[in-house]
């Protein structure tokens, strides 16, 4: 993911967005019910146990951000799309998270997240999303979704739902042996995400990851995936880099702490079009679009200046109080395949329960001046 503006984006022309391009399976609703089931289960189990609701996955959190995105001047039309169609800058809230849907120790190592909320987006605005006024991006360290179809992710989920809150211990322990046959696999050249979810993924910073959409969605015109790559110099020295989490629960946090006490941060935003619906597919989620024929390319630069990257007032006012999801923004930016229409009815039940339980309404944030230190 190194191809920046202004090289050409694509050797070919781009997939034009339609509305056929998505091919729901005819059980999808009911399958999309057993997800929202599953994934309650997660969260009124965590809230049972700890009287406290948190998200049905990515609970977790461990730097809570704010930043500027500024988009490039004289992009190509066929990048100019969506809330990059025009140069400028947003404030942004970033939110970097681990997988689960409850509090574990972080030697329990599990994929990383990236939550990108962009604060004063105009434009038309996706269904249930009319009262925001920002774009949100979700993301994970990865190119591709571990499963292929929602169905294939709630065979999954329902084994993970039956682990919330069992054996904590037990589970540092399975992700060390998950660890090592993780780094086995990668040792040959391999990757597998399976491994990564259920607790093999490597004790590395978060700050050193590259973050994508996984899944596509609409760009305009277009369809892309999107990603947030590391840039500046403090960032890439952390790739791959080890973090210390012995008898620290919350390492990965403390890591954040320490790095943004003093030091800024830059990432790209880099957009992978969509040329060739037979090699990059709208409907399954498991494959990586291939980057020789479609590069990703900059589109826009995000800064995060020093600051608090984790304090009680901003967890309160954040994992509390806001919501991210991919169905929070505006339709040039609609969300594409089984996997993300799963995610719009699944996310808000979530948002819904940690609402109601928590007695804690969601609300907006207007800009960042307002996330508290």
């Amino acid at each position: 993911m190194t191809a920046s503006f202004p090289q050409s984006p694509t050797a070919a022309d781009p997939i034009r967005y339609r509305a056929d391009l998505e091919q729901p399976e005819p059980d999808e609703a009911e399958t999309i019910q057993g997800l929202t089931d599953a994934l309650h289960k997660v969260s009124a189990t965590v809230y049972e146990d700890s009287g406290h609701a948190e998200r049905s996955v990515h609970a977790k959190s461990h730097a809570l951000l704010r930043g500027v995105l500024q988009v490039d001047a004289g992009l190509p039309a066929t990048l100019a799309q969506g809330i990059f169609k025009t140069p400028g800058s947003f404030e942004v809230v970033m939110r970097f998270s681990t997988n689960p849907g409850d509090i574990l120790n972080d030697k329990v190592s599990t994929p990383r997240g990236l939550a990108v909320k962009v604060l004063g987006v105009e434009g038309d605005r996706l269904p249930g999303s009319e009262e925001d006024t920002s774009q949100d991006f979700v993301m994970q360290n990865a190119k591709a979704f571990t499963v292929p179809t929602p169905k294939a992710f709630l065979k999954n989920l329902k084994m993970l739902a039956g682990t919330t809150d069992k054996a904590p211990g037990m589970k540092q322990a399975l992700s060390a042996v998950l660890r090592g046959l993780e780094k086995g696999i990668e040792a040959v050249g391999g990757e597998s995400g399976t491994i990564k979810s259920l607790g093999g993924h490597p004790l590395t910073n978060l700050l050193g990851e590259t973050y994508t959409t996984v899944v596509p969605l609409r760009y305009g015109d277009y369809v892309a995936k999107i990603a947030v790559v590391p840039v500046s110099p403090g960032l890439v020295a952390l790739k791959d880099a080890p973090v210390d989490l012995d008898d620290k629960p919350d390492g990965l946090r403390e890591a954040m702490q320490t790095f943004f006490a003093t030091q800024s941060a830059e990432w790209e935003i880099q957009v992978q079009l969509c040329t060739n619906l037979e090699t990059m597919p709208i409907e399954d989620a498991s494959k990586e679009w291939p980057e020789d024929e479609s590069p990703f390319v900059r589109v826009a630069t995000l800064r995060v200046d020093p600051q608090p990257a984790w304090t009680d007032a901003r967890h309160a006012r954040v994992d509390d109080g806001m919501a991210f999801g991919p169905w929070k923004g505006v339709v040039e930016h609609q969300p594409l395949g089984g996997v993300m229409r799963a995610r719009k009815s699944t996310y808000k039940h979530s948002m819904d329960f940690r609402s109601q339980a928590n007695g804690c309404p969601m609300h907006r944030l207007e800009k960042t001046a307002d996330l508290p230190d």
